[in-house]
């Protein structure tokens, strides 16, 4: 086992199956993450996702990754499968995170894209009503996901930042960048999908091992500049 090293949480999305679940457990994840939604190569079903689901073994957050999604989808997947969080990953308000945050009692985390600096002010906005802020790489105009599609956004934008809630960088990383992100960023938490894949969809263990790895490989402390 890897295991994540103190100040870093690294959340695997997209798993689709308990043997994917072990692999992020084993190499340390602080969080699952499962897809719901149709369009995605990861998309699970209510039986698939409990399976998953239920190979988790205790500690590690369950999260349920929506798009949209209305009560009815969100009250079957909460009354099936142990999630222990909602990830909303579409164009809902604050006022529907704030719905939903109160509706099932489970924290909520909200998924802004971010292209430019324009981007930023939805962030601190959606800090006030979520409990988890995701900041991940806008897709382009046309494109049919709303996330998971291996694309980074310019990391300066969020370097040093802070906001009311915690956040969580995302977008395009991989084993080979994640390190270089985080020493930017100075994020406190990463989330991947497509950077530790052998095909779309299908989870690479050894690649899991290797963000792992990187993401929480100790790094010296910074030089301060002189004056």
């Amino acid at each position: 086992m890897t295991g994540a090293a103190p100040g870093v949480r690294v959340k695997i999305c997209g798993l689709r199956t308990p043997d994917e679940v072990g692999a992020a457990a084993r190499a340390g994840a602080a969080y699952a993450g499962f897809v719901f939604f149709a369009r995605s190569p990861r998309n699970l079903s209510l039986a698939q996702a409990r399976a998953a689901a239920l190979a988790a073994p205790e500690g590690l957050c369950k999260v349920a990754l929506t798009v949209d999604a209305d009560d009815a989808t969100l009250d079957a997947i909460t009354a099936t499968v142990p999630v222990d969080m909602l990830q909303l990953h579409g164009r809902e308000s604050p006022a529907r995170v704030a719905e939903l945050r109160a509706r099932y009692g489970l924290p909520v985390m909200k998924a802004i894209g971010v292209a430019g600096p324009g981007d930023l002010a939805a962030l601190l906005d959606y800090s006030l009503v979520a409990d988890q802020i995701l900041i991940d790489a806008k897709p382009p105009a046309g494109a049919p996901l709303p996330g998971g599609n291996g694309l980074a956004f310019d990391w300066r934008l969020v370097a040093q930042r802070r906001w009311l809630r915690p956040w969580m960088l995302a977008g395009g990383l991989t084993p080979e960048n994640v390190a270089e992100a985080i020493a930017l960023t100075n994020a406190r938490q990463v989330d991947v999908s497509s950077g530790v894949e052998s095909a779309p969809g299908r989870k690479d263990p050894a690649r899991i091992e290797a963000f792992l790895r990187a993401a929480t490989a100790p790094r010296p402390p910074a030089i301060p500049k002189l004056r």
